[in-house]
């Protein structure tokens, strides 16, 4: 078991986990994620590994209270146990020196988002980083991604923080007034969609960060299957992150909505 040695709330309904797993800290990289278990008889999850402390022996976790398991989850305190953890899993992030990187971090996708700019930055890259949220209230790790930025640009669909309006309209900003020379944008899967759209429309070559249902995470099962440049590709084994351009991002969000109203029985339950 993996205990919980801090917990944090960072929006209504966002957590911050820090978690002891001392051979995952030791090996993760960005872009790594893990798969774990609240209970025995609980669904696997699967989560990005936002930070890792190799000296304490403990990785960060964030995670959204949108179904009945991550609501289980969000339900532990400091000082409980996670049934059972297993990573890093997936492919990680191919970090080089690009230029000008854009990144472009949607709702709680800013989590995944958050090692990456980190990285990216610590590679000599210039960072703009363009965070987005429904309002002020449901924007995370603000401060984490100045650290790590040259610029933050803050879009809120309300206007109550930043400035007013789309993750894309921010994007486009910096665009037009500079030379962009890589992109990588992680949110909801139809943010991915249009923010690929924009991207390619500038021909700037493009990461997106999938997430897709999945159940085992090593490429068996085959739950987290997407077609990319017309090949089937396993989020778990091949990503989670593909040329965003490549992406079939309608075939995607019709299998997101695959067991929506299990889903819906569940949180009922």
């Amino acid at each position: 078991m993996n205990k919980i040695v801090e917990k944090q709330r960072l929006s209504e309904l966002v957590f911050k986990f820090i978690i002891e797993a001392p051979l995952i800290a030791k090996s993760r990289k960005p872009g790594n994620f893990v798969i774990l278990r609240v209970g025995e008889k609980g669904e696997r999850i699967p989560l990005t590994i936002v930070d890792s402390d190799i000296e304490k022996g403990t990785i960060t976790l964030i995670v959204q209270n949108v179904g009945a398991s991550s609501g289980k989850f969000c339900n532990l305190e400091t000082g409980d146990s996670i049934t059972d953890m297993v990573g890093p899993l997936g492919k990680a992030t191919h970090i080089f020196k690009a230029g000008t990187l854009l990144a472009m971090g949607g709702g709680v996708g800013i989590a995944p988002l958050y090692p990456i700019v980190k990285a990216f930055k610590q590679a000599g890259n210039r960072v703009i980083t363009v965070l987005a949220a429904r309002n002020k209230d449901l924007l995370i790790l603000e401060n984490e991604m100045r650290e790590y930025s040259d610029e933050v640009i803050v879009m809120t669909d309300d206007g109550s923080y930043g400035q007013k309006g789309l993750i894309t309209e921010g994007a486009e900003m910096v665009i037009k007034r500079e030379k962009v020379n890589e992109c990588i944008a992680i949110g909801p899967a139809i943010m991915m969609k249009f923010a690929a759209q924009l991207t390619k429309k500038y021909e700037i070559p493009t990461q997106v960060s999938l997430n897709t249902i999945m159940v085992d995470g090593t490429g068996m099962c085959g739950a987290c299957r997407v077609t990319v440049n017309g090949e089937t590709k396993f989020t778990c084994v091949d990503g989670p992150e593909f040329n965003a351009h490549q992406i079939d991002f309608d075939e995607m969000l019709q299998r997101l909505r695959a067991y929506k109203n299990e889903e819906d029985l569940a949180r009922k339950k």
